[in-house]
């Protein structure tokens, strides 16, 4: 009989330690790398409405995530307004609705969330031409696999200091001569994109004892 227990309290212990180490090693991972492609649309002198002025985009991104629901991501994009060629690189902060992840002894962990961005940005057009921009937008990530995820998000770039030329035309630029009195004479891009990103930089070991609620 005290050999049939000890046999079960070893099992036991074996067991229990197996879940500690379970629990520890089921970490989140803290950077992210990604590439998406899609469309991209301008608003300005030259295309009034959206989606007037409809061309492919295509970008990258880096993410630092800094807990499961925080994040700061860079990303460069590139589009083409009214044919001219844009590049727009900025940095946003990022918020999930809800907590984002993999982890799976964690009920408040999803693996599907909405999240929203806000940020600053410039561009570069018309030979290299810079304007500055407040990028804001949405989107939704599924995490499908341990280190993998997928993401659609549609961003607005607002422009807000020289960017009434994205055209590239000169007939387009400074059109009733409002430059410098009326901001919202500048030019506005916006993206919709889906991309996929890979996980790496996995956080420091956390103890099963010390987890918190």
């Amino acid at each position: 009989m005290s050999n049939r227990l000890s046999q079960l309290g070893i099992l036991t212990l074996i067991a229990w330690c197996y879940t500690g180490v379970s629990f520890a090693d089921n970490r989140m991972y803290h950077c992210e790398i990604g590439v998406q492609g899609g469309m991209g649309y301008y608003v300005g002198e030259s295309a009034p409405h959206v989606f007037q002025s409809v061309s492919g985009a295509y970008g990258a991104q880096f993410r630092y995530k800094f807990d499961q629901r925080w994040a700061l991501q860079a990303k460069i994009q590139h589009q083409r307004a009214c044919g001219n060629p844009l590049w727009a690189l900025d940095a946003n902060a990022e918020y999930n609705f809800f907590r984002f992840g993999s982890q799976s002894h964690d009920y408040r962990v999803k693996q599907i969330t909405p999240y929203i961005s806000i940020g600053v940005g410039v561009g570069a057009y018309n030979d290299w031409k810079v304007g500055v921009y407040l990028p804001v937008g949405v989107g939704l990530k599924w995490k499908f696999a341990d280190r993998w995820q997928l993401q659609a998000a549609w961003q607005h770039n607002v422009y807000v200091y020289n960017g009434d030329s994205l055209e590239g035309l000169p007939e387009y630029n400074n059109t009733h001569n409002l430059n410098g009195s009326n901001i919202m004479n500048n030019d506005v891009t916006s993206t919709i994109m889906l991309g996929i990103v890979f996980e790496f930089g996995k956080g420091a070991k956390i103890c099963s004892f010390c987890r918190n609620d």
